[in-house]
């Protein structure tokens, strides 16, 4: 059975799966490595080593830019790029490029031969329809363009829209991904950062357009959001979104309590990172908790955000060999162990 097999059967719901995919799907910090070197892990690993050397699975994501190389950086995080009609006038030469998918070309050649024969998991991200126009507007310009600036959000959706139409269509023809991730981090610790009303209103519309030219694909809609997005995974769900990741324990996402209410719905993530600090009792309890969300399927467990610095490999590599160990209780066949 191959990795991306492993994948959509999980996804599925399928008890004839031998085990859920190991993955982090969210690759280290460059923090974390750094400490891990220290430790005489191999200096200098990609990505793909990285997996092999901590016997997880492989996956491959392309975040395709969405922004020219000599696009305008903002002048800290957050900070606005444009504050009107016009400025935004001025921002569309620097922005939504038509190369995108050929800048990704020469990583998709070096990865074809272990996504093809399914050894690799293959997906891809686009910039969302809260995230992008907050990367223009800026975080707190952002927020009042809903009422302020209507006119204009919709108008950078509508030619976010277009490009992702051209995005996917041109990514097909090279390959068929197993999922997709929209980025838009909409949530935080107490909850979404917008109301149902908004989402319907300048969300919503456009994910109603562009998911049904990405399912007719065989890939799966996947959004990613930190924060506790527990009250906003209806709406989710009504605008064709199948899944959702990271699971952030610590905004008290309750990974068994949503999938009993939205049995259908995909997860991804729910591992408390912040368990791999505190050394192997906290690890075994972490896993204990997720127990019956592992073996109730459509969840791939995994670290609910890039595993932080301070983890040791030794209780890295502890984590993984457990992971496996539960994994294998996704095949619904098979008691527990």
């Amino acid at each position: 059975m191959t990795n991306r097999e492993r994948f959509h059967l999980t996804m599925n719901g399928d008890g004839s799966v031998d085990r859920c995919p190991i993955i982090e799907w969210a690759t280290w910090w460059d923090k974390t490595i750094k400490c891990w070197e220290k430790e005489k892990m191999p200096k200098g690993m990609t990505s793909m080593e990285l997996f092999d050397y901590f016997d997880l699975d492989r996956h491959c994501q392309f975040w395709f830019k969405h922004r020219k190389r000599n696009c305008p950086k903002p002048k800290w995080h957050g900070a606005p790029l444009i504050k009107s009609p016009d400025d935004y006038k001025q921002i569309k030469k620097y922005i939504l490029p038509d190369n995108a998918v050929k800048r990704e070309l020469a990583k998709f050649m070096e990865n074809r031969t272990d996504i093809e024969n399914g050894e690799t998991i293959l997906w891809y991200t686009l910039e969302g329809f809260f995230w992008f126009p907050r990367t223009l507007l800026g975080i707190e310009g952002h927020m009042y363009a809903f009422y302020d600036m209507p006119e204009l959000y919709h108008e950078i959706c509508k030619d976010l829209l277009e490009w992702h139409f051209g995005v996917v269509e041109a990514f097909s023809e090279i390959a068929a991904a197993d999922f997709m991730t929209f980025a838009e981090d909409m949530s935080y610790n107490l909850g979404p950062m917008i109301s149902r009303e908004c989402f319907e209103e300048f969300i919503e519309p456009y994910y109603k357009q562009l998911i049904p030219e990405i399912k007719k694909r065989g890939t799966r809609v996947i959004l990613d959001s930190d924060g506790d997005i527990s009250s906003a995974v209806p709406w989710f769900i009504g605008a064709g979104i199948e899944g959702i990741l990271p699971l952030e324990r610590q905004a008290g996402v309750d990974i068994a309590a949503l999938q009993k209410k939205y049995p259908d719905f995909l997860w991804l993530g729910g591992f408390d990172k912040m368990s791999l600090l505190e050394g192997k009792a906290a690890i075994d309890g972490e896993f204990e908790r997720l127990r019956p969300a592992i073996r109730r399927g459509k969840y791939i467990p995994s670290v609910d955000h890039q595993t932080p610095p301070g983890v040791s490999v030794e209780n890295y590599r502890y984590y993984v060999k457990k992971l496996e160990h539960f994994c294998k209780q996704a095949c619904k066949g098979k008691n527990p162990r």
